[in-house]
C-alpha cells in the first residue's frame, strides 16, 4: 500500500466517524420529543416531495394551445391551511393543494404557475378563462358542475371551533341559531349557516369574511363565538393555535373535494388522469401524510361527482 492510499484510507475513516457522530447526535435529539410531536411537525412540513414522472398517457390529453404554452395556470386562495396558505416568506404558497399542483404539472409535463386569489373571485375568473385550473379545497356541488368541471381527489366534511378561554358549546348546526358564527366568503359553510338561518326563532349573526385566516382572528378576539371550516381546515387551525382555539361538536355533512377545471380548455379528462396517476403511483399518499390529512384520502378519481 503506497502512502497515498494509507493518508486516503485515514482520511476515509475519519469522514465515517464524524457521520456516525453527527447521526447518534440527530438521534439523541428526536429522542427527546414524544411520538406525538413528530406527527404535530409532520403536519405542515414545508419538506420537498419527491419528482414526478411524466405520464405520457394523462400528458398526450392536454390540449395543444396548453401544451404549446408549456405552463398550467392554478388558481388557489392561499388562506386556508393546512391546504393552501402562505410559507414564512409571505410568498410562497404551500399545502397538500400546492404540493399536488406541482406534481400534477409534473405528471403532465407543464410548468406550474400557482395565483393566490380571493376565494369567491375563483370560479368566476376561471370561467373568464384568467386561469387552467383551480386547486382550493372548493366541495364538488352540482351547483359548481353548472360553472365549471370538477375532478374529485379528497374527501372533507364542516367542522366547529370556537375559542378556548371562553368556549360556546355547538354540537350541529341547529345550535348556531341565536349565535355570532364566523365563515369564509364563497364557501359552503356559509351557505349551511345562511340555510339555518332561516329556520331560526333567534336569528344567527353571520359574519363573512374574505379570507380563512380573518376568521380565525374573529375568534380569537372574541368577535364570533365559533367558526366553521373544512373539517382538516378547523383542525388544523385548533392545532397551530397554541391553545387560544378548541374544537366543538362534530364534523358533518363529508363531500368531495374537486379541483376546478374550466369547461372550455379541454383539460378536465388530462387532471383526472394525472390525479389518478399519482394515487395509483402512492404521491397522493405522501403529499398527504406529509400535511396530516390522510384521512381525506380517496381511490378514485371521478369528473363531476358532486353531491346536491
Amino acid at each position: 500500500m503506497t502512502g497515498r492510499s494509507d493518508v486516503f484510507a485515514l482520511t476515509r475513516l475519519a469522514r465515517i466517524l464524524s457521520l456516525m457522530a453527527l447521526v447518534i447526535a440527530a438521534l439523541a435529539i428526536a429522542g427527546c420529543g414524544s411520538d406525538d410531536d413528530a406527527a404535530d411537525e409532520g403536519a405542515g412540513s414545508t419538506g420537498e416531495i419527491a419528482a414526478v414522472s411524466v405520464d405520457q398517457a394523462a400528458a398526450d390529453l392536454v390540449p395543444q394551445a396548453i401544451r404549446d404554452e408549456g405552463t398550467l395556470t392554478v388558481a388557489m386562495d392561499a388562506s386556508y391551511a393546512p391546504n393552501e396558505f402562505f410559507d414564512e416568506d409571505g410568498k410562497t404558497i404551500i399545502g397538500m393543494d400546492s404540493d399536488l399542483a406541482t406534481a400534477i404539472g409534473q405528471t403532465l409535463d407543464l410548468d406550474v404557475e400557482k395565483q393566490n386569489v380571493t376565494f369567491d373571485a375563483i370560479l368566476p375568473g376561471l370561467a373568464a378563462d384568467k386561469y387552467d385550473i383551480a386547486i382550493s379545497s372548493f366541495t364538488d356541488t352540482k351547483e359548481r358542475e353548472q360553472t365549471v368541471d370538477m375532478v374529485t381527489y379528497f374527501t372533507a366534511g364542516t367542522g366547529f371551533y370556537t375559542n378556548a378561554e371562553n368556549p360556546t358549546d355547538v354540537e350541529t348546526v341547529a345550535d348556531l341559531c341565536g349565535k355570532t358564527v364566523a365563515v369564509q366568503k364563497g364557501t359552503v359553510q356559509q351557505e349551511d349557516v345562511e340555510a339555518q338561518n332561516e329556520k331560526c326563532d333567534k336569528p344567527i349573526n353571520v359574519e363573512v369574511f374574505s379570507e380563512q385566516t380573518d376568521v380565525d382572528l374573529a375568534i380569537t378576539s372574541g368577535r364570533a363565538d365559533v367558526a366553521l371550516a373544512d373539517s382538516p381546515v378547523a383542525a388544523y387551525a385548533v392545532k397551530q393555535s397554541d391553545g387560544r382555539l378548541a374544537s366543538t361538536g362534530k364534523d358533518y355533512d363529508s363531500a368531495p373535494y374537486g379541483i376546478a377545471v374550466n369547461k372550455d380548455n379541454g383539460m378536465t379528462e388530462a387532471i383526472q388522469k394525472a390525479v389518478q396517476s399519482l394515487i395509483d403511483n402512492g404521491t397522493y399518499a405522501e403529499i398527504l401524510e406529509k400535511w396530516g390529512v390522510s384521512g381525506g384520502a380517496i381511490d378514485e378519481s371521478k369528473i363531476n361527482d358532486g353531491v346536491e
